[in-house]
């Protein structure tokens, strides 16, 4: 059987650490943005989240993209 992967929504997260808690981990905080193109590449995506991080109050962790696709069997 196989299958074909159409890609069709992304996602970017971006981590930021808001404070440490009273156990000295630090407290993790999602920011997200929908509706980043399927097609885009990491590295365009990449920028843009060192983009939205210099417009935060709080200092990024971590950048993610988050990929949807559908999953369709190939007859």
């Amino acid at each position: 059987m196989a299958v074909e992967r159409t890609p069709e929504v992304s996602r970017l997260q971006l981590q930021l650490q808001t404070g440490i808690d009273e156990d000295n981990k630090p407290i993790v905080k999602n920011r997200s943005f929908s509706n980043v193109k399927a097609d885009a590449a990491d590295e365009d995506v990449h920028a843009v989240a060192q983009s939205l991080a210099g417009l935060q109050q709080h200092p990024l962790l971590t950048v993610r993209r988050i990929d949807t696709s559908a999953l369709d069997e190939v007859i």
